[in-house]
């Protein structure tokens, strides 16, 4: 069975997808290897915007959903990220790319050494002060793939915060590796087993929330102190959502449900169940296996698009191209033991610096478009410094 159809026959059947799903299944060495060297830790392109980052988790709670593992007298519990342009970042340590006790259960859970890596560091100043502006801050969403986390786009998140914007990004908790701030690690589970619907309810709790911070207010359940500036700094006019594979059904989703998301942009998403909902709001699609071409209920979801709409394709890329994955799988690949056949099944043949340089630019293109009304020759058609991107009609 080819990737492509094992992801989605598992999606159609409403389960999970792990990332290992997305690559060849292929076996780790086992016991201490004196040729391999020790954890390495992998490095996160940096961003092109002027403007240095920062970043805060926020820990949310919806009081109106009971919690589906936890028992009665709890609710649904978030942990979510804001990334933000800072000021004065010097005196702020950067975050890392998820908590080392994060790190391990995610890398063994995909056929990884547990110890294999530490995680990257990001360009997030953790805590720093909001860079402060004429005019409030545009907002973007994220919601991230089935059984993974909130930092698996994290190139296209640092590259929109250093450009202006403020990108939230959400774990989908129990289809997420995730750490509360009480020490708790939460895994992705079979039960319950969270479809793009649940994810797309987590978004408009979170874009609830991203309202509390407009009017000032805190929304972090534990009351911790917020990064000076950013409340009452987003604009909730402004807001856009990208989602990658499960993430980008929820965008579709989150669109077709709620009018406060003026733009979205599906990453590779497989819009099942089948969305037969009118959508009248810019919508872009980057797609790699999950093609109108072969699936139809994308095919479907693209026939109702009434606005701008525009789908996109990088030769040589998989469903995991436009991620993280494409530039930390291959620093992982030699010190987990992986062949160049292994490598080459998880990330295709696209090289990592172009699909960098793709998830740099176009979606940042979009969202400058619709939400700033910045016009971007980008988007028009294709281009001379990104010839292995077509536009598909």
């Amino acid at each position: 069975m080819t990737r492509r159809h094992l992801l989605g026959t598992a999606l159609a059947a409403g389960a999970s997808l792990p990332i290992a799903a997305a690559g060849r299944a292929w076996a780790a060495p086992t016991g201490s290897d004196p040729l391999l060297p020790g954890p390495l830790r992998p490095v996160l392109p940096r961003p092109t915007g002027p403007y240095p980052v920062g970043t805060v988790a926020l820990h949310l709670v919806d009081r109106s959903r009971p919690d589906p593992v936890a028992g009665p007298g709890h609710h649904r519990e978030l942990m979510t990220s804001v990334w933000y342009p800072a000021r004065g970042v010097g005196r702020y340590p950067t975050a890392l790319w998820t908590p080392p006790a994060v790190l391990r259960p995610l890398l063994a859970y995909n056929g990884f050494p547990a110890d294999v890596a530490l995680p990257p560091r990001t360009v997030g100043h953790l805590g720093a002060p909001l860079r402060r502006t004429a005019e409030r801050l545009p907002v973007i969403l994220f919601s991230h793939g089935a059984h993974d986390h909130r930092a698996e786009s994290t190139v296209v998140v640092q590259e929109l915060a250093s450009h202006g914007y403020a990108v939230v990004t959400v774990d989908h908790t129990y289809d997420a590796f995730s750490e509360f701030p009480d020490g708790r690690i939460t895994v992705p589970l079979d039960n319950p087993s969270l479809g793009a619907a649940d994810f797309a309810t987590d978004i408009r709790f979170v874009l609830d929330c991203v309202e509390e911070l407009a009017a000032g207010r805190n929304p972090d359940a534990d009351h911790r102190t917020l990064p000076t500036g950013l409340a009452g700094s987003l604009d909730r006019h402004r807001i856009g959502m990208f989602g990658n594979s499960k993430g980008g059904t929820a965008t579709a989703l989150v669109m077709s449900a709620d009018p406060r998301v003026r733009a979205g942009l599906s990453i590779d998403g497989p819009m099942q169940p089948l969305i037969t909902t009118e959508l009248d709001r810019p919508f872009m699609m980057i797609t790699a296996e999950f093609t109108r071409a072969l699936e139809p209920s994308v095919a479907e979801f693209w026939s109702r698009l009434r606005g701008w709409r525009l789908n996109i394709q990088a030769a040589g890329a998989v469903h995991s191209s436009y991620s993280d994955t494409q530039v930390l799988i291959p620093q992982l690949a030699k010190a987990a033991g992986m062949s160049d056949a292994d490598l080459l099944d998880w990330v295709g043949t696209l090289p990592p610096s172009r699909a960098v340089r793709i998830q740099q630019a176009y979606p940042l293109a979009f969202f400058d478009l619709h939400l700033r009304q910045r016009r971007e020759h980008l988007l028009d058609g294709p281009s001379p410094a990104f010839p292995e991107v077509t536009f598909l009609p």
